[in-house]
């Protein structure tokens, strides 16, 4: 199963841009068209991914990796296998939108965002082929580190598990962030029976203090 990036929408371009709903001007839809044009150009979409049995303490069978917190727990009741994966867009991306600040920090807050947008959008493809993989079974949604009480220090675990570094090219910091930026780990469930996508609110987000939709009594529609 490879990274698919065929389209970045839109919408999900103007979330992270926290745009407030108004008509785009002329000159607006120009620059992210022209932005989309750079990232799917420049892109280099990879990912990994392993499906592991759930035993019946949370343990990933045949690991010594139980992940942590209560909202993990929750989120995978039900389910009898996880699937880890990690994907990026690229260190091409993310040298893109380096050099673009040099530049012009309006074109480099564009591109970030259409970057943003992108990643998620190779994650959405990535589910969307796993869910056919797998069918029969069912799949929750994706969690991951550092929503709800699933730790950020848990992403060694994963790139540990799923040699994310030699696999995609993706490294990380001391402080759990990963290099490229435009990179993301998660968890899904598997189960035989179709199940509520139980993941965290707000409330339980680790970035709600610092969210510029919290402020705006807004969501990023990711909870």
């Amino acid at each position: 199963m490879e990274a698919r990036l065929e389209k970045i929408p839109r919408a999900e371009t103007l979330r992270y841009l926290a745009w407030h709903g108004a008509a785009l001007t002329a000159e607006l839809e120009a620059d992210l068209d022209r932005c989309e044009a750079l990232i799917l150009k420049n892109a280099r979409p990879r990912l990994v991914w392993r499906l592991f049995a759930l035993t019946d303490g949370g343990r990933f069978a045949g690991t010594d990796y139980t992940p942590a917190g209560r909202d993990i727990k929750d989120f995978l009741a039900g389910c009898t296998q996880a699937v880890l994966f990690a994907a990026t867009l690229g260190m091409e991306t993310e040298s893109l939108i380096r050099r673009t600040q040099l530049r012009s920090m309006a074109d480099a807050v564009l591109l970030d965002a259409v970057g943003s947008a992108a990643i998620e959008a190779v994650c959405d493809a990535f589910c969307a082929d796993l869910s056919k993989e797998l069918a029969p079974r069912h799949l929750t949604g994706r969690f991951s580190p550092g929503y709800g009480d699933y730790p950020l220090e848990e992403q060694r675990a994963v790139f540990r598990l799923l040699d994310v570094s030699r696999r995609i090219g993706v490294s990380l910091t001391e402080s759990g962030l990963m290099i490229p930026q435009k990179s993301v780990t998660a968890l899904i469930g598997v189960s035989d029976t179709p199940r509520e996508n139980r993941q965290s609110g707000c409330g339980d987000c680790l970035g709600r203090f610092a969210c510029a939709y919290r402020k705006e009594g807004k969501s990023c529609g990711k909870a």
